[in-house]
């Protein structure tokens, strides 16, 4: 894992302080944020002070600009990324970029993780079974991955997957609730097959078609990230 603990909290504090910045006549609170990060990441080093506590609803709701909070899984690391581009291409779905300061970004389409760049072994691309419509996959069949390896060469793990409706299901988000439907997407065997089974979970708005929160495999170094959209 290449990512520290310390830059991702580094990176928390800049956009959750940051993010109630409202304008030039901020700018002492911008030399506060520079020297808690400064602080932030020194503490962390010693071990000698508790990491920052996660944002409020009253932060978040000063943030203008669409961001989303990720979770890996394996390392119970946290980081907060920024919307950086939203485009397509010849494929159904929208793909949208996230980013953070340090240049780690996750692609997904639809929702759906298509990409990693800066973890590690990343994942360097993946189909995602998903339509036009609404987030998510939208049926099941074949998944590939493709991942980097040593050396930088890539791999190819092939999974047959099935995706199943497990119902309505109430989710929170900081103080926010929404009513979803939660789709698993169970996959396994074929080429590649030390990937053993994945399971992937979304957490789709029953009205909206949104996609508010999911868990999804990236390779079998990264593991699982855990997704949640803060802000829109």
């Amino acid at each position: 894992m290449r990512l520290h603990l310390a830059r991702l909290t580094a990176l928390s504090v800049m956009i959750l302080v940051g993010g109630c910045s409202r304008g030039p006549e901020k700018a002492p609170l911008e030399v506060e944020v520079a020297q808690a990060v400064g602080q932030k990441v020194a503490a962390l080093r010693n071990r000698s002070e508790e990491v920052r506590p996660p944002p409020t609803r009253a932060q978040l709701d000063t943030v203008k600009s669409p961001y989303i909070e990720v979770t890996l899984e394996r390392h119970d690391l946290l980081a907060y990324l920024r919307q950086e581009a939203v485009r397509r291409d010849g494929e159904p779905g929208q793909i949208v970029v996230w980013r953070t300061d340090d240049n780690v970004t996750l692609a997904l389409r639809n929702g759906v993780l298509i990409a990693t760049r800066g973890l590690g072994d990343d994942l360097l691309s993946a189909s995602a079974l998903v339509g036009n419509g609404a987030s998510g996959p939208q049926r099941g069949g074949a998944r590939s991955y493709h991942i980097r390896g040593l050396d930088n060469e890539s791999r190819s793990l092939n999974l047959a997957c099935d995706l199943q409706d497990l119902g309505a299901e109430t989710i929170e988000i900081i103080a926010l609730s929404y009513a979803t439907r939660h789709l698993q997407q169970r996959c396994e065997g074929g080429e590649g097959a030390e990937a053993g089974v994945v399971v992937n979970d979304y957490w789709v708005d029953s009205v909206s078609g949104r996609l508010w929160q999911s868990r999804q495999w990236a390779g079998p170094t990264i593991g699982y990230l855990r997704i949640r959209q803060l802000t829109l």
